[in-house]
């Protein structure tokens, strides 16, 4: 079985990749250089299915290139995709973010060095709560 964080990060590129498509068939991007584009981060999800180590520096590379390429579609790349390429992606990340998710792999490290339980989805959650909340 792969790699359940590799398999988090898969769905989430299929699912920035399929809005890519969507951009492209409502033409709201030059056809041609953005068929390459598609045809670039495709590489990617084969990269990252293969070697998670070997995928990092394009999956920073396409990344950025979507938030500058598409700005209209920035706020839709999920942000476990930035924190999880990392690099100059943690650019378009602010600081609280990138502490909430600081401490999540804090949290993901305690759990795998206990053979404990982790549910980053979950966990993410818990820790976006207000101060003033219930957490566990």
């Amino acid at each position: 079985m792969a790699n359940p964080i590799v398999e988090h990060h898969l769905a989430l590129l299929r699912h920035l990749r399929g809005i890519l498509v969507a951009l492209g068939e409502a033409e709201q991007v030059p056809e041609e250089s953005h068929e390459l584009f598609v045809e670039r981060f495709d590489e990617l999800l084969s990269a990252l299915a293969e070697d998670e180590q070997e995928s990092q520096y394009l999956g920073q590379e396409l990344l950025c290139q979507v938030i500058t390429r598409y700005p209209q579609i920035a706020h839709l790349v999920p942000r476990d995709l930035l924190w999880f390429f990392g690099g100059d992606c943690l650019h378009y990340m602010p600081d609280d973010e990138i502490d909430l998710y600081q401490q999540l792999e804090e949290r993901r490290y305690y759990a795998e060095q206990n053979d404990e339980p982790f549910d980053w989805t979950q966990e993410k959650q818990l820790l976006a709560l207000p101060n003033e909340g219930p957490r566990h």
